[in-house]
């Protein structure tokens, strides 16, 4: 059996090989997720769209991706996932992601635009496209979710005792380098047409485009899922393991478990850190282009390049972050440096000089560090304090919480635009740019606090090794 464990645990290629198949539906979830973060700007001029969206709307649209899961879906996912396994529950919801995507497409197109179920839609409600697309993004965000938490689940099955971090930090990397495919693709696929009799500049066939390319994306992902799938079931037939996790009645699932891990505090500090932290970045790249556009007096061009820089970054320096985690270990430390340089990076945006792209530049910069710091040390530190039978329950419990700020951030950004640029009669960007700025300021303020709080805690219970190395042989 040993050597049997060896030949695919031990393995590097095998464990490689099953990580590439992981990346892939999470590079086109991201992707679909940011297709318009860089076009956020064209919905505050929402007379010129055939889609007729103000940033408002916009904002309730992306809020859209958290309201299952913050309404019990992660939670109840998340049991599934303990008490199915990894393999059916993550493949029922990467379909679900997937459908979900197929709807949102179909919202924003021409052809429902002209069908008839717009039309009796459109007998009571005013934005049809919209209401259909929210419901799209409900499915996506939640399908989306709980195949990131079976694919963060699996690289800890995959990875225990080896490159538990790096190998996340490069799921992390890879991923968020579909985020920079749509930073950068998106306002190069929707151009702007000359105006027609109605003054529509943008019309259907141009703002659907980016939906298009991102479910082709996720039809890919379906794909490499499959093969991992066959890899993770030859593995478990190999070692004897099975993927529920239940194999003796002691640690077969039960719904206390959710209180058992509701009630670990180091746990309810990374929670709390996951959503105060991701909200400063997750939701400020929903409006990055409106708020860096006026801010440092940069075209749309300048300002879709500025933003990728996130993800570029990461890619660099979260794989480099989580192999530093694998060998020295000082996990908190990282999490509150990676919280201390977002929180700067909002300051930055919001009160450096205005019309200086410089500022612009380092400000993302700053964030693109923070955001792979922080992750590269965060997510390998739930399998340390969370029994692994109960893992798939502690990732979905952490998303639960992180949605709910992912479903209210963008809300109040959105109406903050409507307000000052969309309805004001003297339009003011600046004014909207910086007052958004006051909010992510504050989240990284939290995320701070409760970072600092987070490394006292790891020093009180050294039993828990938080910041020892991951890398043990």
């Amino acid at each position: 059996m040993n050597k049997t464990i060896k030949m695919l645990r031990d393995s590097k290629s095998a464990r490689w090989i099953a990580l590439s198949c992981l990346v892939i539906p999470m590079f086109a979830s991201y992707f679909f997720d940011d297709m318009f973060s860089t076009l956020s700007h064209i919905f505050k001029t929402p007379e010129l769209l055939a889609l007729g969206w103000n940033s408002q709307d916009f904002g309730f649209y992306a809020g859209g991706y958290s309201f299952l899961c913050v309404w019990g879906g992660l939670i109840i996912c998340g049991m599934l996932l303990d008490k199915w396994g990894v393999r059916f529950t993550g493949s029922l919801f990467v379909g679900m992601m997937t459908l979900g995507a197929v709807l949102v497409a179909y919202a924003i197109s021409g052809s429902f635009a002209s069908s008839a179920l717009c039309r009796w839609m459109g007998g009571f409600m005013a934005k049809p496209s919209l209401i259909l697309a929210y419901i799209g993004c409900m499915f996506f965000g939640l399908g989306s979710e709980i195949a990131g938490v079976a694919v963060t689940r699996s690289i800890a099955k995959w990875f225990k005792g080896k490159e538990m971090a790096l190998a996340m930090g490069l799921q992390l990397s890879i991923a968020r380098l579909g985020t920079a495919f749509a930073f950068v693709l998106s306002p190069a696929l929707v151009a702007a047409h000359d105006p027609d009799l109605q003054g529509i500049v943008y019309p259907f066939i141009e703002t659907n485009k980016p939906a298009l390319v991102g479910v082709a994306l996720l039809v890919v992902g379906v794909i490499v899922w499959s093969v991992f799938i066959s890899m993770d079931a030859k593995f478990d037939r190999q070692t004897g393991e099975t993927d529920k996790k239940e194999t003796t009645e002691e640690d077969k699932f039960k719904f206390s478990d959710i209180f058992k891990v509701l009630s670990n505090k180091h746990y309810i500090l990374i929670s709390l850190l996951c959503v105060f932290f991701y909200c400063c970045i997750i939701s400020f790249k929903k409006f990055a282009t409106s708020i860096l556009m006026p801010r440092f007096d940069i075209d749309v061009e300048v300002a879709k390049w500025m933003v990728a820089m996130i993800p570029f970054f990461t890619v660099i320096f979260t794989p480099l972050f989580g192999s530093l985690v694998d060998r020295i270990g000082k996990a908190t430390t990282w999490m509150i440096t990676g919280s201390c340089l977002v929180f700067v990076a909002h300051l930055i945006i919001a009160f450096a000089p205005a019309g200086v792209p410089f500022y612009g530049y380092f400000a993302i910069s700053l964030l693109g560090i923070g955001y792979s710091l922080v992750p590269a040390a965060m997510w390998p530190s739930v399998p340390k304090i969370i029994p692994e039978k109960n893992l798939g329950t502690a990732y979905s419990l952490i998303y639960w919480i992180q949605n709910m700020g992912m479903l209210l951030v963008p809300i109040f950004v959105g109406q903050i635009f409507n307000k000052y640029v969309v309805k004001a009669v003297i339009p003011n960007e600046m004014l909207a740019a910086v007052k958004a700025e006051y909010i992510f300021i504050g989240l990284g303020v939290v995320a701070i606090a409760v970072s600092i709080l987070l490394a006292r805690s790891s020093k009180k219970n050294p039993q828990l090794e938080l910041d020892m190395p991951n890398k043990r042989k």
